[in-house]
């Protein structure tokens, strides 16, 4: 079986209300080697610190950190939105930082995530949407399927608060469905085996 290219670049995730124990639950099967960039944005209080970034990384195999300003995304990292600020992906994959007005009463903003890695990275781009009780990432998720990349989002019935599940599912109704939608217990290991699927050429079951 012969390594062939990625499909796909990097992988954006988007929570809020009930984030914390749905990210651990999604990212804890995945392997050190997995060969994607992971970049989340997680509501969070402006003082909530670097808590998260910590708590992640000694819950997973991944390598886990805050994002920093300019820095290189790299496979087998998961980078975190520092509270209170947007985080976004430029064209040469670097990160940015930026502490312009709120999106959806939220900095960072899901929205913004998704809408800048869409510019870095086109139809190569995996969009996940978790628990969270507003809108955020809806937008951000119609936009990433219509750039022809692939989406996920967590049964409404799985979620600590399933307002933003639903608001990603009817953004890309219709003809634009979402790609997956997955109980929380599902994501982590579907996403690996979709990876897979596409860097190694793994047929699904």
């Amino acid at each position: 079986m012969s390594q062939r290219e990625n499909q796909f670049q990097a992988v954006v995730i988007g929570a809020s209300a009930g984030g914390i124990h749905a990210l651990q639950q999604v990212l804890m099967p995945l392997p050190a080697d997995f060969p994607l960039p992971i970049i989340v944005v997680q509501h969070l209080h402006p003082d909530a610190g670097a808590y998260l970034p910590q708590l992640l990384d000694n819950k997973c195999q991944l390598k886990v950190k805050q994002a920093d300003e300019k820095e290189f995304v790299q496979a087998g990292w998961v980078y975190l939105a520092p509270p209170a600020y947007h985080l976004l992906i430029e064209e040469d994959h670097s990160l940015s930082l930026s502490l312009e007005a709120p999106v959806s009463y939220s900095r960072p903003s899901v929205d913004v995530l998704f809408e800048s890695a869409i510019f870095a990275y086109g139809k190569r781009l995996i969009g996940i949407i978790l628990t969270g009780a507003n809108s955020d990432g809806a937008l951000g998720i119609k936009k990433i399927k219509q750039a022809g990349g692939y989406v996920i989002v967590q049964a409404p019935e799985t979620a600590e608060a399933d307002a933003m599940p639903k608001a990603a599912i009817a953004a890309v109704a219709g003809n634009q469905a979402v790609d997956k939608i997955l109980a929380l217990d599902q994501i982590g290991q579907y996403l690996l085996q979709w990876v897979n699927r596409n860097f190694l050429g793994i047929r699904m079951k």
